[in-house]
């Protein structure tokens, strides 16, 4: 497969490697590890198939990590241990309709209707989710749902103490935020607001962490022999600092590994890499980066709080 393909004609005392691309296409893509040499098969790669959790970080839309990752998960599939798909793209709130449409009990519009289904599903996740029921395997509906986690972005995480109980059932049961290096790599993208803001803003941004590998945990706590790959941004899964750092926190005996979208390789890193091409850029003008982020603070202001 293309995605998996062998590159070849790295040095081996490169610190940096850049690759030529074997294809303009968008939906090219070239596993490598983290000494950066080329993975020909997944299925003769034993890190991949002996890991407890398989983390897969994505830059959201790009068509190679998205076909890369359908076909990650069908090549783990056919290894010896049962293995389940975990999503950053549902909540836990949505775990009862998710199990309903891969027993076959529903149609996929009532799917995306009932639940926070993305609005990229059709193009980006229909395909994981396809594969997932035709072999048998479940869904982990693994993250914090968006309205909660908006609010605590407003409010920090005295918001939950606000929540019912079942509502509170959607969220991990602890939210780290003390200082790490994760933290640090946070605030140093945070380019406006004021310190107590930002604070509230990575109290977000660890919910989702926090959650998502809450959720991967209890799973493995009840599928002993399972092995799930999960679904997230890369910025959840970049060296191991986000939802890695969770879960080995919760349950350090599990084998976890990680592998992240690149555009040149590069040798000692600590996972996986996915070499892919670059999108085209979001924005050229700045005045039209502005006007959408003014546009997306003014949806965010839709969500009401407690």
């Amino acid at each position: 497969m293309f995605a998996l393909a062998l590159v070849t004609g790295l040095s081996g005392c490169s610190t940096t490697t850049v690759l030529p691309d074997k294809s303009s296409s968008l939906y090219y893509s070239a596993l490598y590890n983290a000494q950066a040499k080329p993975v020909s098969s997944v299925l003769l790669e034993p890190m991949l198939l002996n890991a407890d959790v398989v983390l897969v970080g994505e830059w959201h839309t790009h068509p190679g990590v998205h076909l890369f990752q359908a076909e990650l998960f069908e090549q783990l599939s056919k290894s010896n241990k049962r293995t389940a798909l975990s999503l950053e793209q549902f909540s836990r709130a949505d775990q009862p309709i998710l199990n309903q449409y891969v027993k076959g009990e529903i149609g996929e519009q009532y799917l995306i209707d009932n639940t926070q289904a993305w609005p990229n599903y059709k193009s980006d996740y229909r395909a994981l989710i396809e594969l997932a029921k035709a072999n048998n395997s479940d869904v982990i509906a693994a993250n914090a749902p968006k309205n909660i986690v908006t609010c605590i972005g407003r409010q920090g995480v005295s918001y939950l103490n606000k929540l019912d109980e079942t509502r509170q059932s959607y969220i991990a049961a602890a939210i780290d935020t003390s200082p790490s290096d994760y933290k640090q790599r946070f605030m140093a993208s945070m380019h406006h607001g004021s310190p107590s803001q930002n604070e509230n803003y990575y109290a977000a941004q660890v919910t989702w962490d926090e959650t998502m590998a809450e959720s991967i945990v209890n799973y493995l706590n009840n599928h002993k022999y399972a092995q799930v790959v999960h679904i997230a941004g890369d910025f959840h899964v970049k060296n191991g600092e986000g939802i890695a750092r969770v879960i080995k926190r919760l349950a350090p005996e599990l084998n976890v590994v990680w592998i992240s979208p690149v555009t040149s390789v590069q040798a000692n890193q600590s996972g996986y890499q996915l070499q892919v091409n670059p999108l085209p850029p979001r924005y050229v003008q700045k005045e039209h980066q502005q006007a959408a982020f003014k546009a997306l603070a003014k949806r965010g202001e839709q969500t009401s709080c407690l």
